[in-house]
């Protein structure tokens, strides 16, 4: 199959998935793929992400220039993944969304733990809260690329969250992850409080997993 067209199978799969698994409603979130060097394909502002087909989604260089008389005007947050793209170069793919327990957290003003389960520490890792900055706007970007050095899934003040991967589908896996453990912190809190790993613990998991 052809990659460009597998990149879009994958973009219009994982915006139906979010918009299925109500971590999106009417218009919001979005999903960008970096393609090769100078080629990023988007979904468009202004459009439900359940609905979208392949010709809806919008290619554009690595500066936002529209390719290929794109139809549609990509999304209002591509500042965000074209600074993502610069920064890491082992990012390729990024989906936002508002998944609800996440983002009430966010709301909140607090962040998921992800040392509670051995899978959130392997999948998610620690996951910042990032200080609110208006949607659409190089100061969202400016305030995420601060904390892009060592964080894939970082929680967004008063907005949602924003998750990173080497391709689509491991960023909506990070996503559904988030999402999953902010829920089980959620309902420990309400059964009388969250047990967190130790430091042992964790150690010990990283080093039968390879990771640090």
């Amino acid at each position: 199959m052809d990659p460009i067209k597998k990149v879009r199978e994958d973009i219009l799969h994982v915006c139906r998935r979010i918009y299925q698994r109500e971590m999106v409603a009417s218009n919001d979130g979005n999903v960008s793929v970096r393609v090769g060097p100078d080629l990023v394909i988007s979904t468009p502002t202004g459009m439900s992400k359940g609905f979208l087909e392949a010709d809806d989604l919008v290619e554009t260089d690595l500066e936002g220039n529209p390719l290929k008389g794109a139809s549609r005007k990509v999304t209002s947050e591509i500042r965000i993944y074209l600074r993502v793209y610069k920064l890491r170069p082992d990012i390729s793919a990024a989906v936002h969304a508002h998944p609800l327990t996440a983002t009430a957290l966010a709301v909140a003003g607090r962040t998921v733990d992800s040392e509670v389960l051995p899978e959130s520490v392997l999948s998610l890792g620690k996951v910042p809260l990032v200080p609110y900055g208006t949607p659409g706007t190089d100061d969202l970007a400016s305030q995420i690329a601060k904390y892009l050095p060592g964080h894939n899934v970082f929680l967004l003040e008063n907005h949602g969250a924003l998750a990173l991967g080497r391709d689509v589908i491991e960023a909506y896996h990070r996503m559904e992850c988030l999402e999953h453990t902010a829920k089980i912190i959620f309902l420990a809190e309400l059964m009388g409080g969250v047990r967190r790993l130790t430091p042992e613990q964790i150690a010990r998991l990283y080093e039968v997993h390879g990771k640090k």
